[in-house]
């Protein structure tokens, strides 16, 4: 597995919704991936610290900078 296709697949991974077919083949990417292994790690940590936010806690310039981001990376 390429390390885009980790990316594109890490949220169901993460979430538990991944196949299992492609969840084999995620770890054993990671067996072999330190850059990919810290990528997930990074996301864990993203997910416990975002657990903590809530909307109301973003002024709204950074809630439309966030979604101008995301945006720009799915279209990318």
């Amino acid at each position: 597995m390429p390390c885009q296709e980790l990316v594109e697949l890490v949220t169901a991974y993460l979430d538990g919704s991944l196949p299992a077919a492609d969840r084999e083949r995620l770890e054993a990417h990671l067996k072999l991936c330190d850059p990919c292994i810290t990528y997930i790690e990074q996301f864990r940590e993203t997910i416990a610290a975002s657990g903590h936010l809530h909307v109301d806690d973003l002024p709204p310039e950074t809630q439309d900078e966030l979604l101008r981001l995301f945006r720009d990376w799915q279209a990318a």
